[in-house]
């Protein structure tokens, strides 16, 4: 009969054996590092790594063993390059970064600043404004997100606001695909509680009402109220806050909006129901700006990447955030235009521009992505 404890104890050899071998090996990567160093080398040689996992593949004993032995030193072939990052940081060589050029500033200069926000006044991110930027602020609505990019690279506005994330109804994509589209920057953020109340001209009466209006997010965050009344139609409307001030110009006492308790007292419109009020509901909103700023003390970035349409490709990227020991506190997919089931990723993850870690990471994204953008650190 075999005897457990032996074979362990062989184990045990054989992975004393594996360390030292490993730390052998990485000894020699810093050797590779500094002939990269001296001669400008790029880290990352595509070719010659899948040419070695092929070559070692070719030495394990079965088919098993073959694919266990590449994954295995894909891994180890990772970890050698994370180090070689590091010894290349630590020597300065970072030239091209994509976060090179961030301007670092202790506050947003935002005295006098024009501000714009979609909607009208009432919105959700007329809200997100006044309790990021307060009231000293110049600011002005646009009708679309879109609209609110280009009043940032036209010069009409310094700052934008824009939801991004909701709480209860997810991601707004449209978002994600004007990041990509317009070369701004995100450079902050502010979360604001989602109240949505039912809201009708005054003596409206919710067993008369037909018709709803509400933003698409609007009506997705109210579903479960709204299954309770089937026979109301829902019309979707670009804000919120538009829905209010349509149904109040309407003075139709069948039609009625889910929009904020502000949006109400505004449009002066009469409060129907308020019992689908979620306290869970947030919505997060991103500060825009056409100037990449980041604040000292900034501990969130934002990042797009593109990787090859290859088995572990986004695990090899992301690894880089675990290796540095950084939170990833977010990961998006979007499809990429005219490249069918070829994904665009946005990740945020925690750090600043200036800590080493993150310099380390973005550093080993940069050079293993197909294409890599910081969109801030906020």
């Amino acid at each position: 009969m075999l005897d457990l404890g032996e074979i362990r104890k062989e184990i045990d050899a054989t992975d004393k054996e594996i360390v030292r071998l490993f730390e052998q090996r990485m000894r020699l990567t810093g050797k590779v590092a500094e002939y990269k160093i001296g001669a400008g080398k790029p880290v990352f040689d595509r070719e010659r790594e899948i040419s070695k996992l092929e070559t070692l593949g070719t030495m394990a004993s079965d088919a098993f063993n073959r694919k266990a032995v590449q994954e295995l030193f894909q891994q180890i072939m990772s970890i050698s390059r994370k180090r070689q990052y590091q010894l290349l940081a630590e020597n300065g060589q970072t030239g091209g970064m994509p976060e090179n050029g961030y301007i670092p500033v202790d506050e947003l200069p935002s005295a006098g600043a024009a501000v714009v926000f979609q909607g009208v006044e009432g919105a959700y991110s007329f809200a997100a404004m006044k309790t990021f930027f307060g009231d000293e602020v110049n600011s002005f609505h646009v009708e679309t997100w879109k609209d609110a990019m280009e009043a940032i690279c036209q010069g009409k506005a310094d700052y934008a606001v824009l939801p991004i994330e909701n709480s209860t109804a997810g991601s707004v994509l449209d978002i994600y695909d004007l990041l990509v589209e317009y070369p701004n920057y995100i450079v902050g953020e502010q979360i604001i509680p989602v109240a949505h109340v039912l809201m009708g001209v005054p003596g409206s009466r919710i067993e008369e009402l037909t018709e709803v209006y509400s933003h698409p997010q609007g009506l997705a965050q109210s579903k479960a109220y709204l299954e309770k009344h089937p026979q109301w139609k829902q019309k979707t409307v670009l804000n919120t806050a538009v829905a209010a001030q349509m149904v109040a110009e309407s003075g139709d006492p069948k039609k009625a909006a889910i929009a904020s308790r502000y949006a109400a007292e505004h449009f002066g419109l009469q409060i129907l129901d308020q019992e689908f009020v979620s306290s869970n509901n947030e919505t997060r909103f991103v500060i825009i700006s056409g100037k990449p700023y980041f604040r000292k003390n900034a501990r969130k970035i934002s990042i797009c990447i593109e990787l090859p349409h290859e088995t572990g490709s986004l695990y090899n990227i992301l690894s880089h955030i675990i290796y540095n020991d950084l939170n990833m506190t977010k990961i998006e997919s979007r499809p990429i235009p005219k490249r069918n089931w070829e994904y665009r990723f946005f990740v945020d993850f925690e750090g600043n521009l200036s800590d080493a870690a993150v310099k380390n990471a973005l550093l080993g994204i940069a050079s293993e992505a197909k294409k890599m953008r910081v969109y801030g650190n906020y």
